[in-house]
This record gives structure tokens, sequence and C-alpha cells, in this order.
């Protein structure tokens, strides 16, 4: 296979394990460039220890991952942002001291390198890639209708709010893949009902892939082009939002039961959370 037809993202034969516990097994799937993959399961599926092997803050056992082409086995954590890849997480990993506009600027570090020479005597190399993250910093705030809460403490704002600075600081890398961590998580009726435009939004305006962990399937099944269901670590299914949707195992992973799609479609959304 030639380096241009490789997806972005391809996931093989990825297992991991903690002691006796199998957290992974044998996780395989692809991610094409621009693409919306909804990964789904209940409760202990693995799309969580999934997320964090992407972020290599797991070392899987057996299988590998390529981004771009490149195996990340062997890529130095600090180093995914550099390469493309930006995370949003379930549970905030914001600064809530530092104003909004602060944290998105320190997404943009990962793609500058001025050295700690040039930094420390603030030459005008320095001073420059600095405005070029202030300005970054303020279209993605006007683009995630930050803008009027810019100097505000994080720490300040209703939690709808800070999941919004989040996906800024992420965007803020400039990633070609994002993985979103439950991003419709804490979030009322009204800041859910403009999310999946939001993410479809920032796929086509930024040429964006995104790789989504949601339990409201509700929203993954508008959003995504593709979906990957996981059950107690194995791959139980994959395919288009309504393949994925009617698959018997997935129904029987969430419900217990052989509820038909209809029904599904009105209890899932409401069955367990991460």
């Amino acid at each position: 296979m030639s380096q241009d037809s490789q997806p972005l993202l391809r996931i093989e034969g990825v297992s991991l394990r903690f002691g006796g516990i199998v957290a992974l097994d044998s996780v395989s799937f692809d991610v094409a460039a621009g693409q919306i993959c909804g990964l789904i399961g209940p409760n202990g599926a693995g799309k969580s220890s999934l997320f964090n092997c992407l972020s290599r803050l797991y070392a899987w056992q057996a299988g590998h991952i390529r981004f771009r082409g490149q195996p990340l086995a062997t890529l130095a954590r600090h180093r995914m942002a550099a390469l493309g890849m930006g995370r949003t997480f379930q549970n905030l990993a914001l600064f809530s001291s530092m104003t909004v506009a602060d944290n998105v600027r320190l997404g943009t570090h990962s793609h500058q390198h001025a050295g700690f020479v040039r930094d420390a005597l603030r030459l005008p190399g320095v001073r420059r890639r600095e405005e070029e993250a202030r300005a970054q910093a303020q279209s993605l705030m006007a683009l995630l209708d930050l803008t009027g809460v810019a100097q505000r403490r994080v720490a300040d704002l209703p939690f709808g709010t800070q999941k919004r600075v989040e996906l800024a600081r992420a965007l803020a890398c400039r990633p070609q893949l994002l993985l979103l961590d439950e991003p419709a998580c804490g979030l009322n009726h009204e800041e859910l009902a403009g999310l999946g435009d939001l993410i479809l939004s920032l796929r086509d305006r930024l040429g964006l892939t995104v790789l989504l962990v949601e339990h409201h399937m509700g929203l993954v099944m508008r959003v995504s082009d593709k979906v990957v269901a996981l059950n107690f670590g194995r791959k139980i299914a994959e395919g288009t939002p309504g393949e994925v949707r009617a698959h018997a195992e997935v129904i029987r992973a969430y419900l217990g039961s052989d509820m038909q799609p209809q029904d599904q479609d009105r209890e899932v959304a409401h069955a367990g959370t991460a």
C-alpha cells in the first residue's frame, strides 16, 4: 500500500493487559483522513484504555498503532501534539487559576521550537512567534464563542464553557487528528444541542479527522461517518451508524436483549456512563 493510500490512523491487533485483566483484546480498525469515527461501548469496554494508548499514556503489549504511517510505540509522549494529535479529556485538564486566553495559548507551544536561549533573550523570532500564538488563540476563541470571557479565570466559568476552553486548547496545537473524550459529559440540554453542529463545523472548517468517545448515542449517530463498538476490550462491530445501531451484538452489549433498533435508539442513549 502506498503512503498516500494509508489511513491517517491505523490500529492493528492492539492488546493491553493489566495483570490478569484484559483491557484490549486484539483491536483493529482504521480512521481515514477527514472522517469522524465514533467509538462506543458500555462501561469497561476499553474505550478509555484505547485513548490512553493513542496518547502514549499506556504501553500496549501487542499490536501496532500507526499515525500518518509512523509507529507510535517508540514515540515519546511529549511528541504526540507536535506530530499532529490533540486530545480533550472527560475530566477537564485545565489550569483553573489562569485565564481562558492563557490556557488556549498554552496549546500553541507544541509546535513552537524557539529554544531556551532565544526565548530568554527575547530575540525577534521569539516575539514574532508569540504574536502568532496570540493571534491564533484569538481566532480559536472567536470560533468557539469564548472572546467575551477571554480574560476571565477558567475556575469562574460554567462547566460547559470550560469544556469549550479545553477544546480550543486542543485545537491550538493544530492537530490533524482530534481525540474527543466524552465531550457531551456534563453538558445541559441547550449545550448538547449545539455540540454536534460544532464538531461537524470544526471538521469541515479546520480539515480535522475526529475520533469520538461518547455515550450519548444520538450525538454519535448524527455526526459519525463510521462507528466502532467495543465490549470487554474486544471489537464487536464496525460500520456506518445505521449498521452498528442495528447490530445484534451491540444491542446485547448495551441492553442484554435483542431489542429492536427503533427501541434501542430510545434506550441506549440512557445506557451507562463512563
